[in-house]
Order: C-alpha cells, then structure tokens, then sequence
C-alpha cells in the first residue's frame, strides 16, 4: 500500500491517544518518534491546559525535535511553541458570556470553572471541580469575588456535573447565544464554551498554513464532538473504531483498534510509516 503524504499529524489525547489508564504506549511512542524522525509535526491537540499536556509531550521525547515543537490546548484556543516558550495563539470568549453562563448555571445549581495554562479557577470547590483536576493533574484555586475574576476573559468556561442536567444547561447557552460561542460536552460531565469560530480543526489550520501547507497534508486522529472540526477539516481525518458514530460518520478513516489497543499506532503504521 503506498504511504500517505502527511506533513502533520494531530491527535486528541483522552481515549485516542491515551489508554484508559491515560498511558500512552510503548508501540505508539515508537510509531510517533519514527513520524517525527521523518520530519512529520507531532502536535498534541487537547481540550486541557498546556500544562496539563506537558507529561504526553515529555513521553514522546520528540520535543526537542523541529517537528515536536507545538502543542494545542484548550480545544484549539491556545497554540504554544516550546521551542520559544510562548503562547503563539490565542482566542478568548467574551466576559460577558462568561458572566452569563455563570449565571445560567448557578440558577441550576451548577458550578462553572476557567483556566490558565497551569491553574482551573471556580467560586467554589464541589465534587465535580475536584474530578476535573484529578483529570486535568492541574492546580485548583477558588476565587471569592468569582464574578469580577470573569471579566478579564477566558480561552475557555466548563461547566462539570450530572449529564442529564448539562444536556439541558446546553440547549439553553445554544439559544441564549448563538454563534457567539461554541458549546458542547465534551465528555458526558464536562459541558465547554469557547469562542466562536475556534476548534481544534481551526487552530490546526492556522498552524499548518503558518508552516507552509494546507490542511490537506493534515492528518487527524479524534473520538468524541470536540474533535468534530478536527476530523472534518483535516485532509485525513481519523476516528478511532472506539469513537461517537457522529464522529465516525464524518471521517475519512477509521481505526481498526480502539485506544486500548494501539489504535494510532497501528494506524499510523500502516498508512504514514
């Protein structure tokens, strides 16, 4: 079978890259650092904080690497170069969505949280904050005056709790704005607001256009709806076999394996190596 010509390769972490132990392998490290080798961008693309992403980068060991060099967090809010060290994009929602999203979900009894690279902020600490930074390996921190804290905008709001409750809670924020945000859930417990016109397929995009290629030569591995720009606007984009049927439906490929069992690494063997 003739190689694919792929220039970069994206790939969510949480039940794509990562098993479910959040461990990624030790044939799919492999499979990575050898993409690397040929000179493939290796781009970590997550919905947590680039702090939060830091220890998949430090397994791979290709960091150093030209084509190791980046990682997207936030959902494609946050673009960092580790060579530089610095934020290189950025997009923020409104204050003012977030002031009324917070509003929205404290009405319901529902707790929002905001982020900075190394740090999830909410008014209050709950079950469901704690289960977020057990997840995330980010620091928590409450803040009193919660409301004025918002004002300075934020890449992304999540809103964590019982999935039934947040399925409603995003029917609302969808009617209450519009296009002027982005909202899903990302998994069942975690509901997330982003900016308009921001995803993981977008911020890949603008990278790839500043590396000199198109999304044609993008390859993009994802499982779940924040994912779905990924898949869709990659040239190749990639559903694990474990993934959501939305997001299966809308891919290019499907993997043969599931997360736990090296489904990006085989893939990436038979298609790129």
């Amino acid at each position: 079978m003739p190689k694919l010509d792929i220039k970069l390769i994206a790939l969510d972490l949480d039940d794509t890259l990562l098993n479910d132990n959040r461990e990624i392998t030790d044939l799919t490290v492999q499979a990575l650092r050898e993409c690397a080798e040929k000179g493939i961008y290796v781009v970590l693309c997550s919905g947590r904080a680039e702090d939060a992403i830091l220890p998949f980068v430090r397994r791979l060991e290709i960091a150093g690497r030209e084509a190791g060099r980046f990682l997207i967090a936030i959902n494609g809010c946050s673009i960092f170069d580790l060579h530089k060290r610095q934020q290189i994009f950025c997009r923020k929602v409104d204050a003012d969505v977030l002031l009324r999203t917070n509003q929205i979900a404290e009405e319901r009894g529902l707790r929002s949280e905001v982020y900075t690279p190394d740090t999830i902020y909410y008014r209050e600490e709950t079950k469901w904050t704690k289960m977020d930074v057990e997840l995330c390996g980010l620091k928590g921190a409450v803040v009193p005056d919660y409301d004025n804290f918002l004002k300075q905008g934020f890449t992304k709001m999540l809103v964590p709790g019982d999935p039934a409750e947040l399925l409603k809670l995003q029917d609302e924020l969808r009617a209450e704005f519009g296009d002027r945000a982005v909202i899903f859930t990302s998994k069942p417990y975690f509901l997330e607001i982003l900016p308009p016109n921001c995803g993981k397929g977008e911020a890949v995009t603008w990278l790839a256009k500043e590396l000199g290629f198109g999304p044609d030569k993008v390859m993009g591995f994802g499982d779940s709806m924040n994912d779905e720009s990924l898949i869709r606007i990659s040239g190749h984009g990639v559903a694990m076999c474990n993934g959501l049927d939305a997001i299966k439906k809308i891919a290019r490929h499907v993997t043969e394996y599931d997360n736990n069992h090296d489904g990006v690494g085989r893939f990436l063997r038979e298609w790129v190596l």
